[in-house]
């Protein structure tokens, strides 16, 4: 009888062994798949707002597709190609610079004293290096500045004069102030002044009119990339608010407001009413959910756009990656300017809520 006992014991052993090793080798496949990370990633902004299908002609919106694939296919080259992450958003930036389309660079908004005040920043996240400039009128292409601001100087910010002196010492592309004028950013101005009232690039109650799209929008661009090497950057560039006065910056040129990249986590850039991403950190505080709470770049970037952007009264959006390639483009408007490629070469184009 006692043979018998220990004869079963030793069959009941074997078993759970086996099947221990069968459930270890189970999860040690399934973790292997879900941590699979997509070799690189680029994701654009043009910026958000109330924009809305009713509004657009079909030449405009045909006229911002072909400007975000234009843009996010120089990026994606880049990355293709074993480029660098900062490389890829800062090239990306300034195909949107160059295009009158949105508020940054050539079509830049006016201030009350009818000049164009623009605004960048850049960041990277393997060395959580940054830099950015703020209130320039004679660069042509600020996330360029706000490169070399992080690169070859000590410094993070400049700003104005200072700023535009720098940008001459580093023999970068400066314009005329009368570069970026547009006739329908000026008029937007004069109706801005003409009801004595401050148009946001944003919000659908005191906002950025567009002539086309005849509604209110934020017109900030932005890219955050992910290079084969496994590096993060997002870099950011406005004209800021039409009819600002007083030298008023927005969260566009802030890191951890508007651009932040950090190769833990991901990689962010924003677009929306300045002031309200100031104030909540929108960029940094999804890194943050992500680092230390364990969230997915998913949820994090929902819970600040959605709830805490949203309770404070906050409109607008983020694009963001993070570390393993995984994008999204969260906003709490009606639209917002849109595209995404992966190591695949898809290509997701958006401008509506749906």
């Amino acid at each position: 009888m006692t043979k018998l006992i220990t004869f079963l014991l030793l069959i009941l052993l074997c078993f759970s062994c086996k099947n221990e090793n069968r459930t270890s080798q189970t999860s040690e496949t399934f973790t292997e798949t879900t941590i699979k990370k997509t070799e690189f990633a680029i994701v654009i902004h043009g910026g958000a707002g109330t924009i809305l299908k009713k509004n657009m002609t079909p030449e405009k919106e045909e006229a911002y597709q072909a400007k975000l694939e234009e843009a996010i296919r120089v990026g994606y080259k880049i990355l293709k190609n074993g480029g660098s992450s900062l490389d890829a958003v800062e090239k990306t930036i300034n195909v949107m610079e160059d295009s009158p389309l949105f508020n940054a660079g050539k079509g830049a908004v006016f201030t009350n004293a009818e000049t164009n005040e623009l605004d960048a920043s850049i960041m990277d996240g393997k060395t959580l290096n940054a830099g950015a400039s703020a209130g320039t009128t004679t660069v042509r292409n600020p996330i360029n500045l706000a490169r070399a601001v992080m690169e070859k100087s000590e410094h993070v910010m400049l700003s104005g004069e200072g700023a535009e002196t720098f940008a001459q010492e580093q023999g970068l592309t400066l314009v005329e102030p009368s570069y970026f004028y547009t006739e329908n950013r000026f008029n937007s101005l004069k109706r801005a002044k003409d009801s004595e009232k401050i148009e946001l690039d944003h919000d659908g109650k005191t906002a950025f009119y567009d002539l086309y799209i005849k509604d209110s929008k934020y017109g900030t661009v932005g890219c955050a990339a992910l290079d084969k090497n496994g590096n993060l950057a997002a870099g950011t560039s406005t004209g800021g608010m039409t009819n600002k006065r007083y030298g008023r910056i927005g969260d566009a040129p802030i890191i951890g407001s508007g651009t932040y990249a950090n190769n833990a986590t991901c990689a962010v850039s924003s677009t929306g009413w300045g002031e309200y991403f100031i104030r909540a950190q929108v960029a940094h505080d999804i890194s943050a959910l992500m680092e230390y709470k364990g969230l997915s770049l998913k949820e994090a970037s929902k819970i600040v756009i959605q709830d805490k952007l949203t309770d404070l009264g906050g409109t607008g959006g983020i694009i963001a990656v993070d570390k393993n390639g995984n994008m999204v483009m969260e906003f709490n408007t009606a639209g917002m300017y849109r595209a995404t490629m992966n190591d695949k070469g898809e290509l997701t184009i958006g401008i509506y809520e749906k």
